[in-house]
């Protein structure tokens, strides 16, 4: 990444807001001509690299914006659009190679509809997902084999045909580029054979249906394999060597407080810190010597007692549960049980669940004496019984969320204590984290057991079907119960773990969209990246690229029907920030805001620059980790509330974009709208706004919950 200093006199001596063309020959050895506009290219521009890269086009403040054309010394072209430096809209790229796409890109990935003309004489035409063929497509090869079907992370993967310039074909299933499932292969003389196919012999099954009675019997479905699939390999696409955005210089000495130099300027508008607090003026994230990421706003801090926001070091939630802790027994009893629940030998499971599986009365009872039994093993804790809630269900969901089970036992189970978190929760359930934050496990109540109980099948039913769903992983319901004179019984749910990640989480929001009690009490000098900030404590509106955020509304929408079905109120949208850093040093303007940088907050964790996320998005094998709501590329605009309106829920964007890692679910799906809820509506309705509160009927909450979340999500555009 280049490092341009814009630092010009003719820049101050022209009135802020003039365009003019300028020739800049930067201190780097780049140089650049074109228009400019505040110390920043601004229009039409040439910039030449001293690598020999160029790009020529549209530039907005700073940033390749619009259309361009991008060359590297290889050879290769990229012409199209561009977006924040990014190759991102239609574009036509040609390699070094020769080898040729023309279609949609996404922050420099071949993302949507296109079309590839490889050298060789291949071609495909279809869907792309993340820089990988991924949808329906179809290739057709030099030698006029072609397949149409569908297409999975860059292979034949899902039902597709594939037609041989010899008239043979084969219609059904395919993994990884060959043939597996149910298919039917026929040959050109009407002859078919008609099974189940795998490159495993033994796993092969099927009958063959000559035309004629000297049929070829002799023939072998290996054969389809070994002999007709030996030519048709899929081309890979060359690797970009260096991407646009890598290349795109920093503009220092192009600050935007360069705005207001001349003295018709009008007065900044005071701004909101994330927590609420009023400031004015730029703001700057930066290493104050301490380990802490901190806002200086310089202007505020003139005429202003209030400090500077600080974005504390992340720290490992909770308290170890060790020995002599009230909770080590109790601790011990779960560690016990899951170790016998889940390595308890049982048949593989489909699936396609009986009903009775789902029986509230399906669970089962195991005693554990201290001494030990015969399927269980001695143990030092006080004896207990175990009780295992439809097991069938919850061993099929870890099938189905591709939970491994020795990963699972060895999380809960291993060596390293649980963490108690420091306090309950408003329901007054205890919460616990693995060690290696995987799982969280939930104290429950008798009433959000049967809910969870009453609402398996539909639960069950939305997860299998729902892919990208928001809503919390469940993987497993039991219950302690203590003998002797105590007969305590402790339920819990053993739910996945949001925030279970490598980056650290700078800021955490619950959001319900309701305003009655949803501001932080904390001082701002205890609000710590384990805060967990509530509706009236936002001040982001969270920017979706195109693609994921029309994911995003679909499967909100899919969610809360559930929900709304199931009677369930008071769920809440969970959400992460990681602030990525764009330099080591100092703030980096991007699209006229400042990032968080410098300094080590978070020590030991990953941070992404620009560059590091290109190559993170570039990377095969990372790809797969970016989900709906986990490790997602995204920017947050911070908003500013009106003084004069107290309560309101979204305030107005400000122009500032910040660079985050972002993380999201749907939490607390466990409280339906029972009698109490009622009651606390009808109480609280008579006190407050009725709109205002969060116990409402469901109907009302999904729809206001949707309201809301539509309104601080938005297309990045």
């Amino acid at each position: 990444m280049s490092v341009a200093h814009a630092d010009d006199a003719d820049d101050y001596s022209r009135p802020t807001g003039e365009t003019y063309h300028a020739e800049k020959a930067l201190p780097s050895g780049d140089f650049y001509t074109g228009q400019w506009r505040d110390s920043l290219p601004h229009g039409h521009g040439k910039y030449l690299w001293t690598d020999g890269c160029m790009y020529v086009g549209e530039w907005h403040r700073g940033k390749t914006m619009g259309k361009g054309r991008f060359s590297w010394p290889s050879g290769a072209t990229y012409e199209g659009d561009f977006k924040n430096g990014y190759m991102d809209g239609k574009g036509t790229y040609i390699d070094s190679s020769g080898d040729l796409y023309r279609g949609s890109w996404v922050m420099n990935l071949r993302h949507g509809q296109g079309t590839k003309s490889y050298v060789n004489g291949d071609c495909y035409d279809g869907e792309w997902r993340r820089g990988l063929q991924d949808g329906h497509g179809r290739y057709q090869w030099k030698n006029e084999n072609h397949y149409i079907g569908q297409w999975k992370n860059g292979t034949m993967n899902g039902n597709g045909t594939m037609i041989w310039s010899n008239g043979n074909r084969y219609d059904g299933s395919w993994e990884d580029s060959a043939p597996k499932g149910n298919g039917t292969f026929r040959w050109s003389d009407g002859s078919f054979y008609v099974g189940v196919w795998s490159k495993d012999p033994e796993e092969q099954n099927g009958t063959y249906y000559p035309t004629t009675a000297s049929g070829n019997f002799e023939w072998q479905p290996q054969q389809v394999f070994c002999v007709d699939l030996s030519e048709c390999v899929v081309c890979t696409c060359q690797r970009i060597p260096v991407l646009p955005s890598q290349k795109m210089p920093v503009w220092y000495g192009s600050s935007e407080s360069n705005k207001t130099k001349s003295s018709g300027s009008s007065e900044r508008p005071r701004r909101r810190s994330v927590d609420g607090r009023v400031s004015n003026g730029e703001m700057e994230l930066r290493n104050n010597g301490s380990g802490y990421l901190q806002v200086d706003d310089t202007e505020s801090n003139r005429s202003s007692p209030l400090r500077p926001l600080r974005i504390q070091p992340a720290k490992k939630q909770g308290q170890t549960i060790s020995k002599g802790h009230k909770n080590y027994d109790l601790m011990l009893n779960l560690q016990l049980g899951i170790r016998h629940s889940v390595g308890r030998p049982a048949p593989a499971t489909s699936l396609d669940l009986k009903a009775s599986a789902f029986d509230p009365k399906e669970k089962l009872w195991t005693k554990f004496p201290s001494e030990g039994s015969k399927y269980t093993p001695p143990h030092q804790s006080v004896e207990f019984k175990w009780k295992d809630y439809c097991p069938v269900v919850f061993r099929t969901l870890r099938k189905l969320f591709n939970v491994d089970a020795a990963d699972y036992m060895l999380s809960i189970c291993g060596n390293d204590a649980l963490r108690e978190l420091s306090s309950p929760g408003k329901s007054g359930s205890f919460f616990y984290l693995t060690n290696d934050d995987g799982y969280m496990i939930k104290t429950m109540k008798k009433a959000e057991t049967k809910v969870l109980i009453r609402m398996l099948p539909a639960y069950y039913n939305h997860v299998r079907a729902c892919e990208n769903t928001l809503v919390t992983k469940f993987f497993g319901l039991h219950c302690v119960k203590l003998t002797g004179t105590a007969q305590k019984k402790v339920r819990f749910v053993i739910m996945g773990n949001l925030f279970c990640t490598g980056h650290s989480i700078h800021r955490r929001f619950d959001l319900k969209g309701s305003s009655h009690g949803r501001l932080t009490t904390k001082p701002e000098s205890e609000i710590d990246p384990n805060t967990t900030l509530k509706d009236l404590d936002l001040n982001f509106i969270f920017r979706l690229q195109k693609n994921w955020f029309q994911e995003f509304c679909r499967q909100v929408d899919k969610d809360c029907e559930f929900l709304e079905q199931e009677r369930i109120m008071d769920y809440s949208l969970l959400v992460g920030l990681h602030f990525r850093e764009a330099s080591k040093d100092s703030a980096t303007p991007t699209s006229g805001a400042r990032t968080p940088t410098a300094g080590n907050p978070d020590s030991g964790n990953p941070r992404l620059s620009r560059a590091d996320m290109d190559r993170f998005l570039l990377d095969a094998s990372k790809l797969a980790s970016i989900k709906l709501g986990i490790n997602m590329p995204a920017r947050v605009e911070r908003t500013m509330r009106r003084s004069d309106c107290e309560n309101q829920l979204v305030g107005e964007p400000t122009g500032e974009f910040y660079d985050v890692i972002l993380y999201f679910g749907v939490i607390d799906i466990l409280q339906d709208y029972d009698i109490s809820k009622k009651l606390e509506h009808a109480y609280k309705s008579m006190q407050y706004d009725p709109t205002s509160i969060s116990a409402v009927d469901p109907k009302q909450y999904s729809r206001r919950f949707k309201d809301f979340i539509f309104k601080i999500f938005a297309e990045d555009t």
